[in-house]
Order: structure tokens, then sequence, then C-alpha cells
């Protein structure tokens, strides 16, 4: 009978939650050909393919699923394990402010597994603008914000996250409109300022054609062939196509990642909760 690294499971499912080898190496901190050879590793071992390789994502086959079922099972119980014999006593409530962009893509998977780790700790979660977080943070109302870094908000650097144009892959070459049509959010979002920035220093011209604080109502444009959407490039969703220079768009300065804690966040179980956003989101 052969091993089953929990490691490599941790890989297994990290592809299937993004879709993506590339991020799902940045999920699990290794790089792109460790994560590709260990699956294919482990696939020759078990004589069958895990996932169909498609030329955007890729996807699990039916065997993958079932592996993926008792892989998700089996690194919770490590989890639950790890918390019972380290840390059972750690109780209390943590509030989070995060923006729509980051809420989707960066913190669903650190809150499981801290989750999975203290599980008596209640978090709840704030979803606001990164501009609207800074009072909050001031005032207390939430303890922790991971967030972009604006006026009036700092905090621990975490990394930058790269900017990238986001189209359907089946609208008919929307970047070639003048004026551009772009979805944004907005303003006082540093996105919507950094991508306009860049499409005045190239001489684009472009129109807004929709603006919302919500990254659904962006992609719902995107998605429709409407418009083209200036995103941290962890936000895009694996069907959606990225454009740049090959396309004729300018690039755009990346955003800079943050950890802001507020005067009242100074106990264990917030320090616990940064602990983990900091060492799963900083690069490797």
């Amino acid at each position: 009978m052969k091993a089953l690294d929990l490691d490599v499971l941790a890989m297994i499912v990290a592809v299937a939650d993004t879709g993506n080898i590339s991020r799902a190496a940045e999920v699990v901190h290794r790089s792109q050909s460790a994560v590709s050879m260990q699956i294919k590793t482990l696939e020759t071992a078990l004589g069958k393919p895990l996932f169909v390789r498609g030329p955007r994502n890729v996807t699990p086959t039916q065997d993958g699923e079932v592996l993926l079922s008792f892989a998700r099972r089996m690194l919770a119980l490590r989890d639950e394990a790890w918390a019972a014999v380290v840390r059972p006593d750690i109780t209390g409530r943590v509030v989070i402010g995060v923006p729509d962009d980051y809420a989707s893509s960066l913190l669903p998977s650190i809150l499981k597994k801290f989750s999975a780790t203290y599980p008596r700790v209640e978090i709840q979660v704030v979803g606001l603008p990164s501009v609207a977080l800074a009072p909050m943070v001031k005032d207390g109302t939430v303890d922790l914000a991971c967030a972009t870094r604006v006026k009036g908000l700092s905090g621990e650097f975490i990394r930058f996250e790269p900017m990238v144009w986001a189209a359907s892959p089946s609208a008919h070459e929307i970047w070639r409109e003048r004026p551009l049509p772009i979805a944004v959010f907005l303003p006082g979002s540093v996105a919507r300022e950094n991508a306009i920035r860049s499409l005045e220093r190239a001489g684009i011209s472009y129109r807004t054609s929709y603006e919302s604080p919500s990254l659904m109502g962006l992609l719902s444009m995107v998605e429709a062939g409407l418009a083209v959407a200036p995103l941290a490039r962890c936000a895009v969703p694996a069907h959606l196509s990225l454009l740049g220079h090959a396309q004729g768009l300018p690039g755009i300065d990346a955003l800079e990642v943050i950890l802001a804690r507020s005067s009242k966040s100074r106990r264990p179980p917030c320090d616990f909760l940064a602990e983990k956003i900091m060492s799963e989101l900083r690069p490797g």
C-alpha cells in the first residue's frame, strides 16, 4: 500500500480549488514545477490520472474527485489533532476586514485552516473597500484588515499583488475598442487609480462603462463581454483571459497588500490569525 503524503494531498486540494497549477503553487509555497512533479509522481503511483489538463485550467477526474474528498478530510483531521494537543484553550472572537477581491481569493483557505486549528475562536469577516476599512481599524471596529495600503491605513507589508486586465475569452477583441470600455471599482480604489493612470500614460482613451464596489459586479460585466476590468491577479477566475502588452494594453502598477491591526487586537486569537495570514501570504 502506497503512503499518501499530506503535503502532496495539500497540493492536490490547492490545484482543485484554484483550477490552476501556477496559483496552487503560490498557495502551498512551492514552485510550479515541484507541484507538477509531485502530482505526476502520485498519478504514476496510483496508475490513474487525477486531473484533466486544459489550455487554461485543470479539473479533477472522477478518480481525482474521490481522492479529493479523502484529502480534505485527512488534512482537516490533521489540523484538528494539532489544535487539540497544542492550543486547546484558545478562545475569543476576531473581526477581520478585507476588500472584495481579496476576500474571494486570498482568505478563504487561510480562514478554513485557522478555524480547523482554533475551533473555539469565532471569526467575523467585514467585506469593504480598503479605504472604508481605514477608519474601522483606527477605532477598533475591526481587529485586523488584510487590505491594500491606502491613505490612512498602514500596517505590516505582506506582498505586492500584480494587476492585470481581465476579459471574457468569448468577447470579440473588446480590448481593441476606443474608447476602451472598462469596469472599475468606485473612486478611492487604488486598483482603479492605478489602471486609469496606466491608460493615461499610454495615451489610450477609455470610458467607464461600469462602476461598482463589488468584485462580482465587475466580473458580471466582463463575462458579458461588455468591458475589460483591471483586477488583482489573484482575484481573476480561471475562465477569464488575462490581457497585457500583447493586446496593446499597458502594464498596471502592483497593489501593496498589508496587514493592519487595531490597538484592540493585542490578544492571542488576533495574534495567531495575524501570524497565519503572514505565513500563508508572504512569498516563500
